[in-house]
């Protein structure tokens, strides 16, 4: 069984016992965690539910920690006009446990 959630304008593929990388969910570790904008469904059976049966679908979880990801370089350069410029980027995630589906 697995769902397709939708957080942070990113879709996801979750199964029960399944770790996730999110953005930043505002919340203590170890605070629960409701995403209510489940988009499909696959049942025991291997059918997808999806569309308007999907209203009270939730997908619960645990919130196991909050992080940084890798830091990326970015390099901007113009060539002849002596312009070079580095800058970094990491981005924060909140890292959640998945522990129920909810159809």
């Amino acid at each position: 069984m697995y769902a397709v959630i939708e957080t942070g304008g990113k879709q996801y593929r979750v199964a029960p016992g399944q770790t996730i990388d999110v953005d930043t969910i505002a919340g203590e570790v170890g605070a629960n965690v409701e995403f209510d904008r489940v988009l499909a469904i696959s049942n025991e059976a291997n059918e997808l539910v999806l569309g308007e049966k999907l209203r009270a679908a939730r997908v619960r979880g645990k919130i196991a920690a909050h992080g940084r990801g890798d830091k990326i370089l970015v390099f901007k350069f113009k060539r002849k006009k002596q312009y070079k410029r580095t800058i970094g980027h990491r981005q924060n995630y909140t890292r959640v446990q998945v522990e129920e589906i909810v159809p």
